[in-house]
């Protein structure tokens, strides 16, 4: 007589051990890429520009919000200290450029008053701007 046996119930595993590595360096890798993306984490409404251009050599960040709050390397700072500040910066690297960005609905003369501050310093500057759609 023959008995049939009946096969042990099999169970289906996922193995799930490696997936905290994935996700790991899937965290890590879009951490760096974010902050190379945008350094300066301070908000500021650009000027459009329809020509652009990439440099690459060591700048120093000069923001100005809309509420004239002035930033040097995301440091906030007040307008009287602003001089002193860029001399410090500029001293640490004298071929640095200050890169300005001001917010788009502050008045031209806003942007005279930090631009006679970096002509006073001898620096070089450059005014970023966003690309015009």
């Amino acid at each position: 007589m023959i008995t049939l046996r009946k096969k042990k119930d099999t169970s289906a595993e996922v193995f799930t051990s490696s997936m905290n590595d994935i996700m790991f360096f899937l965290m890590l890798f879009f951490i760096i890429i974010s902050t190379l993306l945008n350094p300066s984490m301070i908000k500021v409404s650009l000027p459009k520009s329809g020509y652009s251009q990439t440099i690459q050599k060591k700048e120093i960040n000069l923001t100005v919000t809309k509420d004239r709050r002035y930033y040097v390397n995301n440091t906030q700072i007040p307008y009287n200290d602003l001089e002193n500040q860029l001399k410090k910066e500029l001293a640490h690297s004298p071929d640095a450029f200050v890169m300005l960005r001001f917010d788009n609905t502050l008045s031209v003369q806003d942007m005279v008053n930090v631009l006679t501050i970096g002509n006073k310093l001898n620096s070089k500057m450059i005014i970023a701007t966003a690309k015009a759609r």
